[in-house]
């Protein structure tokens, strides 16, 4: 059956270029239909775009196979390994820069110490003192022992204080006598290395007195 060209009144030609674009024409039709497709221009420009309008009749088909919304979830799913491996990598390195900071912010890690040793003034010339100021968690726990300091009482109190280069003083406790003091400090020595204990009294006023009785350096070399 010859592939003539189409007349009017004559659907065969469409039909088996058709058939043979979507892979329905039989077998004993098939070389013949090829060969005289590979024989005329025109069929073989007819048969393209049969196969281009198939492939878009495919298409169309597969996008419509599955709802959008369960194309969606599947794509997720097919997705999901790779993002939790980034959502990973994202928490190592937030962890990384918070330990950064901290170390940065807080002078060190916890577990870290200085020592300061803690020298008379002329208000009280026979007392002296030593500190040690351990990082933890919280804030730097300072460990003060110091002597040769009398009690105070009866709303007199002694304070101790960290210092930094500008001048900021920093509370960091109170206390009546020198013997196994614990105080705390939100700032770090690193910064704030001077450290004083003044003569207070409860009166109101939260600055420093500036009577001084003990006062050192924080030792960060090491």
């Amino acid at each position: 059956m010859p592939l003539i060209p189409r007349r009017e009144d004559d659907d065969r030609e469409p039909v088996q270029l058709a058939a043979l674009a979507d892979g329905s024409i039989s077998d004993d039709r098939r070389a013949e239909v090829e060969a005289q497709i590979a024989a005329s221009p025109e069929l073989a420009a007819r048969y393209a775009e049969q196969q281009r309008a198939v492939a878009l009749t495919r298409a169309a088909a597969a996008e419509t196979e599955a709802p959008h919304d369960l194309r969606v979830r599947v794509d997720s799913r097919r997705r999901a390994p790779a993002s939790r491996v980034r959502v990973a990598i994202g928490a190592v390195a937030v962890a990384a820069v918070a330990v950064a900071i901290g170390i940065a912010v807080f002078g060190g890690s916890p577990g870290q110490q200085f020592d300061a040793d803690l020298s008379a003034t002329g208000l009280v010339p026979g007392a002296s003192g030593s500190a040690t100021l351990t990082k933890t968690d919280s804030g730097w726990r300072i460990k003060l022992d110091a002597s040769g300091l009398p009690r105070l009482d009866g709303g007199r109190f002694y304070q101790a204080w960290l210092k930094n280069a500008a001048g900021t003083l920093i509370p960091i406790g109170t206390f009546n006598e020198g013997q196994n003091v614990t105080l705390w400090a939100g700032v770090s020595p690193v910064d704030f290395s001077t450290i004083s204990v003044t003569r207070e009294r409860a009166d109101g006023d939260q600055a420093s007195s500036g009577q001084r009785v003990l006062v050192g350096k924080v030792d960060t070399s090491g």
